[in-house]
């Protein structure tokens, strides 16, 4: 039988047994997924491939999150939630073992593109179980050790790969990572309960084309044009901007995936009137669900900007090797992580805008100090410090707002959604953000500078633009309040999910104050 969620203010230890469990398996698939950022350059030594070739070992991976993760909320209404996590870490680990005994190129990627498959599975399956099984005022506390996972997974993955790289191959990390997604599977086959059943629900696969072009292109389009997640790509990218523009190709990409998504929600609007969308958009008639992903796609784009170009600079113009910039990320993700688990307990006491208005402006703060590009390796730790304390108030009460103004069945639904802008909006804002890098450093060239203080120009410019970026999301953090304590159980009907937050939308329209305090 399904696990019902109790209304007392206690998780029950099957539901803690869940969580946890789910918690390993996320923190596993996560540092996967950074732990090859360092790795390249040694799989290109041994495999004998070019830079354009190895990088669609992380282009492949992205591009497969973007097609999986918009799929994820059918699947999680269609399978039970043991189903739904044997589907998930069954294809990680498959994809794993693929990677750790490939000979050559094209069975590394097809490894990497199956992990990425199970990774996409993952985190909305996570935030779904956790929405579902926790009572609404532990919602913060437990979303607090979510994003733990999510920020010292990528944290310690450059570092732990530079550590495995000096004295073994690359292949260490694959098998470093299998044992551990093995386990993590078998315990979960004996001890995951279902949340939800599985139903009859059939798959649109109109929708499921129209999904997998629409995300694919535009993904691949927008890291065509910023270089995708490899700084070396990503830094040849900028030249080839700088030399000739946006390649060709990244450009009809790009206009494929805008029209198929445009044809994708109108099915959606089509199909959620029968109960059959593949992803639901009634999600957006909740007010607090559209503030926070419409804030959540600026801070986004405004990230991973920063994300892509810091490791250029510093490896280019500060020539700092790869370990030595995943040291100096470490301290920001250690602290983003060691803070998390307080933001969520005051979350659950004084609601999302007293911890997102402070700790999106300590996220500008740390972006302003990292736009000087000093020489000083010291203050852009200082930067990424205060930049990474900021974001560690931002996470979790903006996931927790966002699926918690939703009612319970468009749970999956919506984390899948908050996935999917992820995606989109990171890809977007690194392309943003290499294009103005490129054009700066174009014409800092064209003035008699050198190359490399092209690219410092340009990426103090870029980061500028992200720390403007982040004060619009200071004023966006003001139209966001507490959720109602009965969000959960509102109906929803064909035309949309009727809000219990509705309301003068202007920031000083609150909703009623808890004894805890107000949000």
């Amino acid at each position: 039988m399904p696990i019902d969620p109790r209304a007392a203010d206690v998780i029950d230890p099957r539901s803690r047994s869940v969580i946890i469990l789910l918690l390993v398996s996320a923190f596993v698939v996560i540092l996967n997924e950074t732990i090859l950022s360092v790795a390249l350059p040694p799989i290109m030594d041994d495999l004998n491939l070019a830079e354009t070739t190895a990088q669609w070992l992380t282009t492949g991976f992205m591009l497969t999150m973007a097609v999986v993760i918009p799929t994820t909320g059918y699947l999680m209404g269609r399978f039970s939630t043991r189903q739904v996590f044997t589907i998930a870490m069954t294809t990680f680990t498959v994809g794993t073992l693929i990677c750790a005994v490939s000979p050559s190129f094209l069975p590394l990627l097809a490894g990497r593109i199956v992990q990425a498959s199970g990774t996409a599975i993952m985190m909305p399956l996570l935030m779904t179980t956790v929405m579902n099984l926790v009572p609404p005022s532990k919602h913060g506390m437990v979303m607090g050790n979510i994003s733990i996972v999510i920020s010292v997974a990528p944290a310690l993955g450059p570092t732990i790969s530079g550590l495995i790289l000096s004295f073994a191959p690359w292949r260490a990390l694959f098998l470093l990572v299998l044992p551990i997604a093995v386990i993590a599977l078998l315990f979960g086959l004996r001890r995951i309960e279902n949340v939800d059943e599985a139903t009859t629900q059939p798959v649109d696969l109109l929708s499921v084309a129209l999904s997998g072009v629409g995300f694919g292109t535009l993904v691949y389009g927008l890291t065509g044009i910023s270089g995708g997640q490899d700084q070396s790509a990503a830094a040849d990218a900028a030249s080839d901007a700088v030399s000739g523009g946006a390649p060709t190709a990244a450009i009809v990409c790009l206009v494929i995936g805008v029209v198929s998504l445009a044809l994708f929600v109108w099915r959606q609007v089509l199909l959620q009137k029968v109960e059959r969308a593949l992803l639901d958009l009634r999600t957006f008639a909740t007010r607090n669900f559209s503030v926070a992903v419409g804030l959540m796609v600026v801070m986004m784009g405004a990230m991973f900007g920063v994300v892509v170009l810091l490791p250029i600079f510093l490896q280019r113009v500060a020539e700092l090797s790869t370990l030595q910039v995943g040291l100096m990320m470490l301290p920001g993700g250690l602290a983003m992580g060691l803070l998390a688990p307080l933001v969520g307990r005051l979350f659950d006491r004084v609601g999302p805008r007293p911890l997102l208005v402070p700790g999106l402006i300590a996220v500008v703060i740390g972006i302003g100090i990292m736009s000087r590009v000093p020489e000083q390796a010291w203050l852009i730790v200082v930067g990424h410090v205060v930049m990474s304390l900021g974001l560690a108030f931002v996470f979790t009460p903006l996931m927790t707002t966002a699926l918690g103004s939703l009612p319970k069945r468009l749970y999956p639904h919506g984390s899948a959604i908050v996935g999917t802008v992820q995606q989109v909006a990171g890809a977007a804002g690194a392309a943003l953000m290499v294009s103005i890098m490129s054009r700066v450093a174009s014409g800092t060239v064209a003035d008699g500078g050198t190359h490399l203080e092209g690219i410092a120009s340009g990426t103090s410019v870029a980061f500028t633009l992200s720390a403007v970026l982040g004060v619009a999301t200071v004023v966006i953090a003001l139209f966001i309040r507490r959720n109602p304590a009965d969000a959960a159980n509102a109906p929803v009907t064909a035309a949309g999910t009727p809000d219990g937050s509705e309301g003068p939308t202007g920031p000083s329209a609150e909703a009623p104050e808890s004894p805890g305090g107000a949000g």
